[in-house]
């Protein structure tokens, strides 16, 4: 295998500036003072622990990665994942993490067919997983990936490597302007190589065998201004990159002490060969090491390192696209680097394109084959590239190493010289596109129409080619009623409803042909008589004593000649008062002073050389309406009135359009229009009268000439009206033999009032007895004579009970109110009303306070009210702890919804279990009372004086005998002395029944003595120790003890801490925490390092040492670091937890609950920024 070329030592050139290596273990000093010998290693070996040091520097530097991607290879077309773990315990949203390619390829972009990324968070565990999968990998793309992670101030990143193994065989040497070569951003072959370099516009050549060329050593050789030049004719995309790879090597380096000899600028190898890297040393003893892209090389079979004497070598085999970086070796704290170039193979175009023609609308295929499967390969027209999309014309199609370009539906303007480039050659060729001769299969013929029919010129050529319509040399433009159709070699001509314009010369010719096809259409029209302007029934009205003139427009080719008439009679032209006018479009009949002996049938009648026409027109003279008869009142109300009337006898010869009503007080000449809108109906209702006042109506007839004269005035009539029904009737109870209903009082009541109310009923099964409808109204009514009336006078309340019916009869009722002015419409009840009394089981409803035991104080009196349910009336039953209830002493009185239990002055021996039965024929419902009954409890039963020393008397004494039926709660203990005999209590509410009674005086005697006592108070006597207590004198001065006082004061100190909580948006949150420390510490709340003084959506409670901060209804704005702050005069402590809540609020309900504008759009803007996909 040939060596790789190396870069001229004389030339002006320095490495670039690289990052530092990872950090790693200081070396020993005896290494840096040079005792000990650098330690040699060959293939397979590493410096002792050095590996683990590494692992170790690594793990110390992740911050947030739990699980980093591993460095991988793959074969290509087969798919890779790298997984990185994220722990989020810490985290408050979700962290940023990136993905590069080398040093600044940002790898979002890239995502695709060939590039997924995906993220998923398990709750549980509470980790990211983030993924990053490659699919059908190729071999551009192996290199070094890089992963980075950011939180926030915390940033952690990883690098990992991919190598792509061939699948089989070798690939050929590449030159090293492949890799520059970059993909478009976004596109479904991210990662593949990109000529668009290449894809200059030039003449196409023979592809000629060139010299191989180093582009690097161009452009360091070259010119600046040259520099694009230089990357148009080499195909070099990322000239950036490259320029800036330059522009590190020509920097000056400095020179080494630690280096005799360094690192070349630049190395170059085809892919797959070896490169060897080397330089000389000017201490042998110094420690060497390789890096590549800032991480350290170790050995393997791809990587060989020798040592010969102050020469150090590096060996990199089978070269690939991976390799192609930046390498540097470091020598004590000195480096060199360099960069490694890797060039691909270029593509060949193995079958060339070759020349092709073809006719308009064909389909066209220009193929080529390349010397690379699934290859990259840009085609152009006349020198423009050729860009396939879903609009475009083009469609691309590879088939292995073959590549054809398709035109579908070729024109003329297809005809033009395409090539086809690779990066190793390129081809072309001419297309050539012609029309066909063209062939008149059926021409276009003269037609005759008539004036309203359609017109259809169609033709037939023997091509499937568009054309263009000429009338009179003019273009024909489509509209609604003019089509152009053309269906392959077919062309049509359609004009609907054909005019007298339409008559011309029309001219078919198809497009790009000189060919012509010409016809005449004629149009013809038969005399017409157009009456659109009549009726239906062609009557023209006109008003007597008025002028007609009646003009019919009229229409034929020649114009006709027009005759009127009326009974067989001919009316001519002249100056008569009926004559007729002639015109070219249109004949008039004109009527001077109409008369009532006008009206009648006129006849016109057309005819020319094409036809005859005829029509008849019926021409009324009309006038106003005589006046209506007086009209009728029918019905009255409180303010209104039914009347009716009759047409007039005459209507003028018009239709009767309407009424107009008017009315006035029968005292008053002043008339008042009802109606400013006619009434088209011969009945009206006047509204708004005083009732109890005499009106009149009268009428006015209308019709389209005018308003007739008023009819004569009505009779009198004053307005009284009835209620109107009763409201709401329902069924209020039934027994066997009553039915009680109940209702509301009318809605409208007149001013005549109210009187009473009539009930009727009658039984189902009657004469004409039916179901009534859904409102509760009956379908019609009962004959009279059906309906019983329940009450004998009239009933003044909304309730009645009907009595005296037998069981199981099924009977309607209806109710009526009644006034002055009569009886109301009927109220029916909606169904009929079943006879007996329905069977409702029982249910007791115990009060909630009667659930638990229900406690009173002896003396005190006992009123407990139970409802319950049940129809008919129930049978209750009382029972007490089982046994019958002594009634002497418990009085029990029930009604029929619920049943009272009472006991004036309740003793302990009514305490106990009260069972309650109430029974409704085979139903029965139970329920029980426990009622405790309690009184003062009984003193001790013996209070003995256990021992007597010093100052002090140890009492000790067994509980009552009698508890006043409560717990005993506690005890007080009394002291007196033997001479007065005088007590003072000592202790109060003590629980224990032993106690030491302390600091009584030396000398005396004492008796003591002890009351039990319960929830009702102290017992009524008390016990007393039957010997008396002597607190001796010992002959000396008895002195007590010296104490020095105990210093209780302490500095705050948290017992228990505050811990993280989660809470929900718009329920109340609580953090606690307890603290001790004296003096009290004053205790301080904070949210987020700032205080919280006088919020209104906070409560701060201590207790005990026990704080609380209570957060009322919090929103996601809630959410933080709270703080609990105690202090004393001997210190400050301070504690903190988060508080996180769920679920978010909008703009205005956070400025509802009285967060600043500020404060919502910074909280907005960051939970935007955490969850971006949500918004």
């Amino acid at each position: 295998m040939p060596e790789p070329t190396k870069k001229e030592e004389n030339e002006v050139s320095a490495p670039a500036p690289v990052p530092p290596p990872p950090p790693a273990p200081e070396p020993n000093k005896e290494k840096e003072a040079g005792t000990t010998p650098a330690k040699e290693w060959s293939l397979g070996e590493s410096p002792a622990g050095e590996e683990q040091d590494k692992q170790n520097a690594n793990s110390q530097l992740s911050t947030l990665f739990v699980e980093k991607p591993q460095t991988g290879s793959v074969k290509v077309g087969e798919n890779i994942t790298f997984i990185a773990k994220v722990k989020a315990e810490d985290l408050l949203r979700k962290p940023t993490i990136k993905w590069f390619k080398g040093k600044w390829m940002d790898l979002a972009s890239k995502a695709g067919k060939h590039l997924q990324l995906k993220e998923t968070f398990e709750r549980q565990t509470r980790m990211y997983t983030f993924e990053m999968q490659i699919i059908k990998a190729k071999e551009n793309y192996a290199g070094n990936y890089r992963c980075e992670v950011t939180y926030k101030d915390k940033f952690d990143s990883c690098t990992f490597d991919l190598e792509v193994h061939e699948s089989t065989g070798t690939t050929p040497n590449i030159d090293i302007r492949s890799a520059f070569k970059r993909s478009g951003e976004g596109q479904d072959d991210a990662g593949e190589l990109d000529f668009s370099g290449l894809l200059k516009r030039r003449e196409v050549k023979q592809q000629e065998e060139e010299p191989e060329v180093d582009v690097w050593e161009l452009l360091k050789n070259a010119n600046p201004n040259e520099y694009e030049k230089i990357a148009f004719q080499y195909g070099i995309t990322d000239l950036r990159g490259m320029l800036k790879r330059l522009k590190r090597m020509r920097r000056v380096e400095k020179k080494s002490a630690a280096f005799a000899k360094i690192l070349d600028p630049a190395y170059q190898v085809d892919k797959g060969g070896r490169v060897r890297f080397a330089v000389e040393l000017a201490d042998p003893k110094l420690e060497v090491k390789w890096y590549k892209n800032g991480q350290e090389i170790r050995p393997s079979t791809k990587y060989i390192f020798e040592h010969k004497g102050c020469e150090r070598i590096m060996f990199i085999n089978n070269c690939g696209l991976t390799d192609d970086s930046e390498y540097y070796v470091t020598a004590g704290d000195e480096k060199c680097s360099t960069e490694l170039f890797v060039r691909e193979p270029p593509i060949l175009v193995t079958k060339q394109l070759e020349d092709t023609n073809a006719y308009c609308g064909e389909r066209v295929e220009l193929e080529c084959e390349v010397s690379e499967d699934d290859a990259n390969v840009k085609w152009f027209k006349n020198g423009e590239e050729i860009i396939p999309g879903p609009r475009s014309r083009y469609r691309i199609k590879v088939e292995g190493k073959k590549h054809i370009l398709i035109i579908e539906g070729a024109t003329k303007a297809d005809s033009a010289e395409y090539s086809v480039m690779t990066t190793g050659g390129q081809s072309s060729a001419k297309l050539s596109v012609d029309l066909k001769p063209l062939k008149i299969l059926t021409p276009l013929t003269d037609q005759t129409v008539h004036l309203g029919k359609e017109i259809c010129l169609k033709c037939e050529i023997s091509e499937n080619i568009s054309g263009k319509w000429t009338k009179n040399g003019l273009p024909i433009q489509e509209s609604d009623r003019l089509k152009v159709v053309h269906k392959g070699r077919i062309h049509k001509l359609v004009i609907a409803n054909a005019l007298l314009e339409d008559e011309g010369d029309y001219v078919f010719a198809p497009d790009a042909y000189s060919i012509t096809l010409p016809a005449k259409v004629h149009v013809i029209d038969p005399p017409k008589i157009i009456l659109d302007g009549l009726d239906a029934d062609n009557t023209v009205t006109v008003i007597a004593g008025s002028k007609l003139r009646l003009e019919i427009p009229i229409s034929g080719e020649p114009p006709p000649k027009a005759i009127w008439s009326r009974a067989d009679k001919a009316i001519m032209e002249g100056s008569g008062r009926i004559r007729a006018e002639s015109y070219p479009d249109s004949s008039t009949l004109v009527i001077d002073v109409a008369e009532r002996d006008d009206s009648g049938v006129y006849h016109i009648n057309l005819k020319n050389e094409a036809g005859e026409a005829h029509a008849s027109i019926k021409i009324k003279v009309v006038d106003i309406p005589d006046p209506p008869v007086a009209p009728k009142v029918t019905d009255v109300g409180d303010d209104w009135c039914i009347m009716n009337w009759e047409p007039p006898a005459y209507d003028g010869g018009s239709p009767i359009l309407g009424y107009f009503i008017e009315r006035k007080k029968k005292q008053s000449s002043r008339w008042m229009r009802l109606n400013f809108d006619l009434c088209k109906e011969t009945t009206f209702e006047p509204k708004k009268m005083i009732e109890g006042v005499a009106y009149e109506v009268r009428i006015f007839a209308v019709n389209a000439i005018g308003i007739s004269k008023p009819s004569m005035p009505s009779k009198p009539f004053v307005p009284l009206a009835v209620t109107s029904p009763p409201t709401l009737l329902t069924v209020d109870s039934v027994t066997d033999t009553t039915v009680t209903m109940k209702w509301r009082p009318p809605d409208q009541i007149g001013a005549a009032g109210l009187d009473g109310y009539v009930l009727e009923y009658c039984f189902e099964g009657s004469t004409s007895a039916k179901q009534s409808d859904e409102n509760g109204e009956a379908a019609y009514d009962l004959p009279a004579e059906d309906w019983i009336v329940a009450n004998t006078d009239l009933i003044e309340k909304t309730k009645f009970t009907i009595t005296g019916l037998p069981t199981d009869a099924r009977i309607f009722v209806r109710v009526k109110a009644i006034n002055a002015a009569g009886a109301s419409e009927p109220k029916y009840y909606s169904q009929p009303i079943l006879v007996k009394e329905i069977i409702e089981a029982p249910k007791i409803r115990i009060p909630r306070h009667l659930k638990q035991t229900y406690i009173r104080r002896v003396g005190e009196a006992v009123n407990l009210v139970i409802p319950f349910q049940g129809k008919p009336r129930p049978e209750l039953t009382w029972k007490k702890d089982g046994a019958e209830i002594d009634k002497n002493q418990i009085n029990i009185r029930n009604s029929e919804t619920d049943t009272i239990i009472f006991i004036r002055k309740a003793e302990r021996s009514h305490s106990g279990k009260y069972d309650l039965q109430v029974k409704v024929e085979k139903f029965v419902e139970t329920a029980s009372i426990d009622i405790q009954i309690v009184d003062r409890p009984g003193p001790p039963q013996l209070v003995k004086i256990e021992d007597v020393w010093g100052e002090n008397v140890a009492l000790s004494w067994t509980p009552p005998k009698d508890n006043g039926n409560a717990a005993i709660t506690g005890y007080t203990i009394q002291k007196a002395d033997k001479k007065s005999m005088e007590w003072f209590t000592v202790i109060e509410h003590y629980h224990r029944t032993n106690a030491t009674i302390s600091e009584l005086v030396i000398g005396n005697e004492y008796y003591f003595r002890v009351f039990a006592e319960n929830m009702c108070g102290l017992s009524e006597d008390a016990t007393m120790t039957k010997e008396s207590a002597v607190i001796a004198k010992d002959g000396k001065i008895y002195k007590n003890p010296v104490f020095e006082d105990f210093d209780f004061t302490e500095a705050p100190m948290f017992t228990q801490p505050l811990v993280n909580t989660y809470a929900v948006a718009g329920y109340n949150a609580t953090l606690n925490c307890s603290v001790r420390g004296n003096p009290k510490p004053k205790i301080t709340w904070m949210k987020n390092k700032v205080a919280i003084v006088d919020d209104p959506r906070y409560r701060m409670f201590s207790n005990q040492g026990v704080c609380t901060l209570e957060i009322r209804k919090p929103s996601p704005y809630d959410g933080g670091t709270y703080c609990c702050k105690a202090v004393n005069d001997l210190g400050t402590v301070e504690i903190e937890c988060k508080l996180e809540v769920k679920g978010g609020l909008s703009f205005c309900r956070l400025l509802l609950q009285g967060v600043p504008p500020n404060i919502i759009d910074s909280y907005l803007r960051d939970l935007q920024s955490s969850n971006p996909e949500e918004y």
